[in-house]
């Protein structure tokens, strides 16, 4: 169907203005379909109609990134396998309330279209996506859901809802897709879902229905395929811990059921879609312990694939099979809870029951390896069942009101392969009812059209594939029927006795051939095998190869295996197997797969039929899955099965072209000159008015109610072209006016400018005549001013001179009387008034000078001005020394405590041992820490740090000298506000306590040695052997340390000898220690040796 719309900018041209006048075009401008589209955007124009032309279209589009074309109301989509930016939000809100025809064909104008009938007009939706493997139908199915999702309302609980329904996808991605050689994420499986919406257009809900799970793939994938993805989506992606409850490995070559040629896929990362996945399910409403079931059942069917068998002979001859490995068969059963022996039973014996008879029957190898692959694809199968029903479960509906409804059909399309079994046999039949929907309900739409228009209903011949249903589903004598009544029949059964029939029953039928017809036609055909029939459908001919035919449909799992599937402690795995309950066993067939998707596809067309559809038609480019590839065989067979140039022939009956007249007129008034520029009458008129003036044939229009019929899409063609050059010289006058207005403005502007300048100009040559005048005027007057001025100044100064001359003169005069008359008093005290003055004027001098020239604020700035006279040089001393203590005060006024106390230390260290012991000068770079031990942080000294009790005032490492022999051990020292305590190194306790006030004293060398003598007092009981001769590396802070600590708990100064010989108490009597320094260096610390009973001599270096 076409349309006409107000004319508009092309993509192109938009995209070179500038962003603000883009936006005021988009604004005020609306495209048309017909507006300097690439090739035709609507099939329905494409003149002439063949399929040359409608492939050249569909490449001359895609080449130019145009991927989606209309035929009407039918989106085709051609996959361009690589990004574009036309899914935006901004693209979103450009599509969203806008005519179908009204923008570039695009997937989101028939997703609009959907929404707006659904909510509107309250009529219930569904959108059919069809095409094959690759061709992304996937895709499409989420940019619809996508499209609705940010068009429909907002809120918490609404927004809830809409990530439900799009995290499902990821979820059944996972279990449904597979990698194929056409396509990394192809979709095994059919899914429609239909999304209830309430009155006012927001989601409620979901329900999500599943056809024809693909289960095969799962005990084996053609070569370059992969399996379903969840299975390396777990391997990759698990834990370790998981994988290990799981009993799972992540090589993938363990496992016999994945194929290992295409286990990695170029683009796609297992591990991180794995996270999605656990996401996924648990935004939709998995509980932790829902999915660990479902991964332990995975992980059951992928360990199935390893149990092997090996055959073993009976006593009565028969062949057994018997497992080779159980260790497998262990851990699916530890998994599963299913008792081992059990399930290890159920792989060898068959029990087949009637009435009231059982027998058992033992399973070959072969039977063996068939009854695992089936118990695998059942397993697998009714998983993925199970996660479609619970999925419904959590995003079902929760109001019971009346809903709205839009259906999404994503679903595989026709297929043809080099070999077609039963698969492609019921996909290709599931199709062949799609196509029969879509013919019959497009012609529908378009007669209901016609009628509701008015117009003569003239009908259409096109090719009524109901003969093909009929040849596959016919309840008697259908393909399907009689493979059905195969399978059941008693005896021998297989392909051969299923084809013979066939042959039998469709021999004179036109649409079905094989060997035995051909033969019987005289027709040589070397292409159909013996084992093979053929069928004419819709979109072609499709040679079926029936072996295995009787094998998918029965699609049978013996029952040994389903009892021991309920008998298992796993409860989603005993729920997947309702049939297991010996109290409920029955001996009904179950219904054969062939018969189960007939039913559901009759559930199907039931549903369509009771919504308005919308089609999606996808296309694959090219088989290598490249972008800018398009491959024009690959689409023309495309093109061919998904009929779509019957699509053409039926929208292109009768009349082709249609537009309501509102637009009609709006698009083409400027072709007539009684409707341009406006239009006064309605619409109706207006559109007879304009297209009676362009002497058209009557015969080729026809006025409907509300829309005008075109017949041909040559006359809409000829429209646009004289509607071309009308804009043309439209656009000229246009021009030309908008010129004749520029140039009027622009003298305008010209002119007010000129008056305005010459104004502006006047004014300021006044301004300027005038300030010059100013300034001559006051100039003049300073001049006489200043005259007058300095003509008083003169008469003034002159006045002030003799005034000071007659002062000056009186002055000398009374002084020499006073001094002639104290003549004799004056010059017996003049002397001492002359010094006294002289004095005080140099010290004043002095002291102002000092001002002027202070040293810097720094402390150890020793500089200082020198005194000018001798006899201020004391003076001069003084100044300095108060000047440095105030210097001092300052600097210590601004230093932190911490800082504060190091100094302290430092300078009582000083007073201590400056100029007396030579190791002073080498401690002065060394801060004092006091805590040299780590008490704190070493749990051996816990004790320690306990007996000093929060009053630890340094606590260091000594070497303690032996009194006999003069050998140094090593000691802990600990000084605190009331002790000094001597510990063990090793044992880290207390050998000797000492109270401050037993303190007599402390000698050390004048040396840079850390030997030094504690001297005890007679009384004190600690000193009972005598004084402590001990040797420290941290001698200056000990000992500072030790002289601080004494002074503020006894009020008394510690006695600090220096010198190299002195008298050492020990229990025996007194001894002389001599400090003598040698120029051999034999280690570090200093070295004591006896000399005789009563002296000991002390070498340092």
């Amino acid at each position: 169907r076409a349309a006409a719309f107000s004319g508009g900018a092309s993509g192109e041209e938009r995209r070179r203005r500038p962003a603000k006048e883009r936006k005021m075009a988009k604004m005020e401008v609306k495209t048309s379909l017909l507006d300097n589209m690439i090739g035709v955007g609507d099939m329905v124009l494409l003149e002439p109609l063949a399929e040359e032309s409608f492939i050249s279209n569909l490449q001359q589009r895609f080449d130019h990134g145009e991927i989606y074309t209309y035929i009407g109301s039918v989106v085709i989509s051609v996959n361009p396998y690589r990004s574009l930016p036309i899914y935006s939000p901004e693209t979103v809100e450009e599509y969203r309330n806008r005519n179908f025809y009204e923008l570039r064909p695009h997937i989101f104008a028939l997703s609009d279209e959907a929404y707006r009938s659904l909510r509107d007009q309250d009529k219930d939706q569904c959108i059919l996506i069809t095409g094959e493997s690759g061709a992304g139908k996937t895709e499409a199915s989420k940019l619809v859901m996508s499209y609705v999702a940010a068009v429909c309302g907002k809120g918490a609980e609404v927004n809830q809802v809409k990530e439900q329904l799009l995290q499902s996808n990821p979820v059944l991605e996972a279990f449904g897709n597979a990698k194929t050689v056409r396509n990394d994420n192809s979709s095994r499986f059919g899914k429609y879902m239909d999304i209830e919406f309430d009155f006012k257009g927001d989601p409620l809900g979901g329900v999500i229905s599943n056809y024809l799970l693909e289960k095969s793939r799962v005990v084996k994938q053609p070569r370059g395929e992969r399996n379903f993805h969840i299975f390396y989506q777990i391997l990759s992606g698990g834990s370790e811990d998981m994988l290990q409850n799981l009993k799972l490995e992540r090589d993938f070559s363990r496992y016999n059921y994945l194929s290992l040629d295409s286990a990695k896929v170029n683009g796609v990362d297992d591990a991180a879609n794995f996270r999605t996945v656990r996401n996924a399910m648990q935004i939709v409403g998995f509980m932790d312990h829902e999915t660990q079931s479902v991964f332990e059942v995975v992980a059951a069917v992928l360990k199935l694939g390893n149990i092997e068998f090996k055959p073993e002979s009976r006593v009565n001859g028969l062949d057994e099979s018997k497992i080779k490995d159980k260790n497998e068969l262990k851990e699916i059963c530890e998994l599963t809870g299913i008792d081992q022996s059990v399930l290890e039973r159920a792989f060898s014996f068959r029990t087949v029951e009637a009435k009231q008879e059982k027998v058992s029957t033992t399973l070959n190898v072969a039977q063996a390896y068939y009854a695992r692959d089936a118990l695998a694809k059942n397993l697998y199968s009714r998983l993925f069942s199970w996660l479609v029903t619970r999925i419904n479960e959590s995003i079902k509906a929760q109001t019971k009101v009346r809903k709205k409804v839009m259906g999404v059909l994503d679903i595989y399309g026709f297929e043809i392969f080099e070999d077609n079994s039963f698969e492609q046999f019921i996909i290709n039949y599931c199709n062949e009812k799609l196509q029969q929907i879509f013919i019959l309900l497009t012609l529908k739409e378009e007669q209901e059209e016609y009628i509701r228009e008015g117009i003569a209903w003239t009908p259409v011949e096109f090719f009524d594939n109901s003969v093909i249903c009929d040849l596959i589903e016919n309840n008697t004598g259908g393909i399907l029927a009689m493979l059905d009544e195969e399978c059941l029949r008693p005896g021998e059964v297989n392909e051969a006795t299923f084809l013979a029939k066939l042959n039998q029953v469709f021999k004179e039928h036109k649409r079905y051939e094989s060997r035995v017809t051909q033969n019987a036609k005289r027709i040589m055909d070397a292409s159909l095998l013996a084992d093979c029939f053929r069928i004419h459908h819709y979109a072609g001919k499709v040679t079926y190869n029936v072996t295995g035919f009787i094998e998918k449909n029965n699609d049978l799992l013996y029952r040994d295996l389903s009892q021991a599937m309920w008998k298992a402690k796993h409860e989603l795995l005993h729920t997947l197997f309702p049939e297991g309950d010996p109290e409920k066993v029955s001996f009904k067939r179950p219904p054969t797969a062939g018969f189960q998707f007939k039913a559901s596809v009759a559930t199907l067309m039931k549903n369509l039929y009771s919504k308005k559809p919308n089609y999606i038609r996808c296309i694959k480019p090219n088989d290598t899955k490249k972008p800018a590839v398009f491959t024009d065989i690959l689409v023309r067979t495309q093109v061919r099965y998904l009929g779509l140039m019957e699509n053409v022939r039926v929208r292109r009956a009768g009349y082709a072209y249609r537009q309501a007249y509102e637009p009609c007129l709006k698009r083409y008034k400027m072709l007539c000159k009684e409707t341009w520029p406006h239009w006064n009458g309605n619409a109706r008129d207006g559109v007879q008015a304009l297209l009676g003036s362009l002497l058209i044939d009557p015969k080729d229009l026809a006025y409907g109610y509300t829309k005008i019929f075109i017949r041909t899409p040559a006359l809409l063609f000829n429209l646009e072209d004289q509607r071309q050059r009308r804009v043309e010289e439209l656009a000229a006058l246009i021009q030309a006016t908008y010129r004749a207005w520029k140039c009027r403005m622009h003298y305008q502007m010209m002119r007010k400018s000129q008056i305005l300048i010459a104004a502006r100009f006047r004014g300021h040559m006044q301004k300027k005549k005038y300030s010059k005048m100013k300034m001559a005027s006051l100039l003049i007057q300073a001049y006489v001013r200043g005259w007058k001025s300095r003509k008083l100044l003169r008469e003034l100064k002159e006045q002030k001179r003799r005034t000071q001359a007659a002062t000056i003169i009186s002055a000398y005069w009374k002084g020499y009387q006073t001094r002639k008359d104290y003549k004799k008093y004056f010059r017996s005290g003049a002397s001492a008034c002359i010094s006294t003055f002289i004095y005080r004027r140099l010290v004043q001098k002095f002291l102002l000078g000092l001002k002027n020239n202070l040293p810097s604020m720094t402390v150890i700035d020793h500089t200082w001005p020198p005194a000018p006279y001798k006899f201020l040089t004391d003076a001069n001393q003084e100044l300095k020394k108060i000047f440095h203590h105030w210097r001092c005060k300052k600097y210590r006024d601004q230093l932190p405590p911490q800082r504060k106390t190091a100094l302290q230390d430092k300078l009582c260290a000083s007073e201590l041992f400056r100029d007396k012991k030579s190791l002073y000068a080498k401690s002065l770079s060394q801060p004092f820490r006091g805590e040299y031990l780590g008490l704190k942080e070493n749990p051996k000294y816990r004790k320690l740090q306990s007996t000093a009790d929060g009053k630890l005032v340094m606590a260091d490492n000594v070497r303690k000298v032996n009194r006999g022999d003069g050998k140094a051990s090593p000691r802990l020292f600990l000084l605190t506000k009331s002790h000094v305590i001597l510990a063990d190194s090793k044992a880290a306790q207390p050998k000797t306590v000492i109270t401050l006030s037993d303190i007599d004293g402390v000698s050390v060398s004048r040396y840079s040695d850390g030997f030094f003598v504690l001297h005890l007092k007679e009384t004190s009981t600690a000193g009972s052997k005598g004084d402590f001769l001990l040797i420290s590396d941290h001698l200056i802070e000990l000992v500072t340390r030790l002289h601080q600590t004494v002074l503020e708990t006894t009020k008394q100064k510690l006695k600090l000898q220096v010198t190299d010989e002195f008298l050492v108490k020990f229990k025996q009597g007194s001894i002389t220690v001599k400090v003598v320094e040698t120029a051999e260096k034999q280690g570090t610390a200093p070295i004591c040796r006896k000399k005789g009973s009563h002296r000991m001599e002390v070498l340092v270096h």
